[in-house]
């Protein structure tokens, strides 16, 4: 599972796909849905705010705000708290710099073409539902 921090305007189609549909399985884990996945690290930022399900529906959000603008129909409908409102979640500009070196080298073997569009970014902006702080990588980043 891979519920991306850098905005979704960097993944590719299949990307963003994934992290769509990984993320609806995340949402079903918060809404205690699902006995498998419930200590998936990636879930700890959502499952410490106030509104874990609020939080994870802006994210949805997010993402079908990006496939819209590339003429993709993602299921809105899917999303539990489709209006919901929630703050911002700090992620670490050590952990931006991970999740942009690993989403780079997934680009350099499946979309060569994506990767050069985002050659000369350096530092990219995060996913909306996320508010850039100082700091290492998160503690459950796994990433190589």
């Amino acid at each position: 599972m891979r519920i991306w921090s850098v905005h979704p305007r960097y993944l590719e189609r299949q990307a963003l796909v994934a992290c769509w549909r990984e993320t609806l399985l995340a949402q079903k884990v918060l809404c205690g849905e699902t006995r498998g996945y419930t200590r998936h690290p990636q879930l700890e930022r959502f499952q410490a705010q106030i509104d874990p399900v609020a939080s994870i529906g802006v994210y949805l959000e997010g993402i079908a705000v990006e496939a819209d603008a590339r003429g993709y129909r993602f299921d809105r409908s899917r999303i539990r708290r489709p209006d919901a409102i929630a703050a911002q979640i700090d992620v670490t500009d050590g952990q931006l710099a991970v999740e942009w070196r690993h989403l780079r080298s997934k680009l350099a073997a499946r979309s060569p073409e994506v990767l050069t569009r985002w050659q000369d970014v350096t530092s990219p902006d995060p996913h909306p539902s996320f508010r850039v702080v100082d700091g290492p990588p998160a503690t459950w980043e796994r990433a190589s």
